[in-house]
């Protein structure tokens, strides 16, 4: 049961974190930050998604219900967040504001939030955390988002390592490639989010 529990929780986050291809979007977006500032933004990313959706998987639904949010709203708000940032990557902007001195800022919003815990990661944990009640099935929801994040933080650290020798000429091209795909993303949010509504 308990390992059911970790295989589920773990194989559905790995999938909607996607680190693979959440890991060419942070090179992207932190392109102009110092390999220190990157590798500060990557660890910074992942703990707060981390703490993101562990905090909703245990609280999450008493939350939205004092709240009056539903999971669809709470897509659409996704959605929106990220198509800001996707046009800040079509123009060829840095997020947010070029301001390369605050790495903090881009590791807490686009990356830990949506990017790695978006609407998707949330409702999951809180449905997982539901299905498997008990300690021990608990415990086990708890270890496979961690090891889940982790995954994500090992993609993005490798990312950060293999963008030292990429030429900058590729890195800006590639920004404005993923930001066609990341306002793909966007949109597919929010029309998930009006569907789960209607």
């Amino acid at each position: 049961m308990i390992l059911r529990a970790f295989g589920e929780t773990f194989v559905t986050l790995f999938v909607i974190t996607d680190p693979i291809g959440n890991a060419p979007i942070f090179v992207a977006i932190t392109r102009h930050l110092t390999p220190r500032q990157r590798q500060r933004a990557a660890v910074r990313a992942v703990a707060a998604a981390g703490a993101l959706i562990l905090g909703f998987a245990v609280f999450g639904e008493i939350v939205l219900r004092y709240l009056h949010v539903s999971l669809g709203s709470l897509s659409i708000a996704g959605g929106l967040l990220l198509m800001l940032v996707a046009l800040e990557m079509l123009r060829g902007s840095d997020f947010p504001g070029g301001d390369g001195d605050m790495p903090e800022d881009i590791a807490l919003v686009p990356l830990a939030t949506p990017l790695v815990a978006g609407p998707g990661a949330i409702a999951t944990s809180i449905v997982l955390w539901r299905a498997h009640p008990g300690a021990g099935g608990h415990i086990a929801v708890i270890a496979a988002i961690i090891a889940a994040v982790a995954c994500v933080g090992v993609a993005l650290i490798v990312a950060e390592r293999v963008t030292r020798a990429a030429n900058p000429a590729i890195l800006s091209f590639l920004t404005r490639v993923f930001g066609l795909l990341l306002s793909a993303i966007a949109v597919q949010l929010v029309v998930d989010g009006v569907r789960s509504l209607t």
